[in-house]
């Protein structure tokens, strides 16, 4: 199912876009070619931030269901041509952070680097967001890992959901990464924010950039 690994409240956001693009169910929306298949290991992080696996050609339709704002892209190689004109015709910004990926269990992740994407991450200016490597697994679970830290989520839960992507691929370096990466470091950001309520049926809250000049 698509939306299995979704997040309550997160739910209807999917689904509404997945059910404009199918034409509904028995709705005459049409054969295989209306069908939209999203990127791989594919799921909500939080509302209006989204992960997974590298996106292909066939999964540019589900991506633009999600009206996107922003990508944070987490390889350092040059993004292919046909996600560049996707990303370029669409007005969505693409932020790229080069993490080396590697078949090696020790891979170093500079924190500078992950506190740079968790700027773009927390400031709702850039929602929705997808945050994607090449598999959506390493670079990607370290990354949301540290931003489920700046939730004050328990370490065991971070690395629970960092092994539900990662699974028998899990690397060490990447949980120790994690639970070594001082959210502290991040107050100088934080301290520069201010909370936001939006009326979007929970009151979720939502995090901004307050305008400091």
């Amino acid at each position: 199912m698509i939306l299995e690994s979704v997040e309550e409240g997160g739910e209807s956001m999917i689904g509404s876009a997945l059910t404009r693009s199918l034409g509904g169910i028995g709705g005459g929306g049409g054969g295989d070619g209306d069908l939209l298949f999203p990127p791989t290991n594919f799921s909500m992080v939080d509302r209006g931030i989204y992960r997974s696996g590298f996106p292909n050609q066939e999964n540019l339709g589900f991506l633009d269901a999600l009206n996107l704002r922003s990508i944070v892209y987490l390889c350092p190689e040059p993004y292919p041509e046909v996600n560049a004109e996707f990303v370029k015709s669409r007005g969505i910004q693409l932020f790229q952070f080069g993490i080396e990926g590697s078949k090696e269990p020790f891979v170093t992740i500079h924190k500078d680097t992950i506190m740079e994407a968790l700027r773009v991450l927390l400031d709702i200016r850039n929602h929705p967001v997808l945050i994607h490597c090449k598999r959506g697994k390493h670079r990607t679970g370290s990354l949301v890992g540290c931003f489920r830290k700046l939730q004050n989520w328990c370490l065991s839960y971070v690395f629970e959901e960092y092994m539900r992507f990662a699974a028998a691929k899990a690397r060490g370096s990447d949980l120790r990464f994690i639970e070594m990466f001082d959210v502290s470091c991040m107050m100088e950001c934080v301290l520069g924010i201010i909370y936001r309520y939006h009326g979007c049926g929970s009151q979720a809250r939502r995090i901004s950039y307050r305008d400091m000049s």
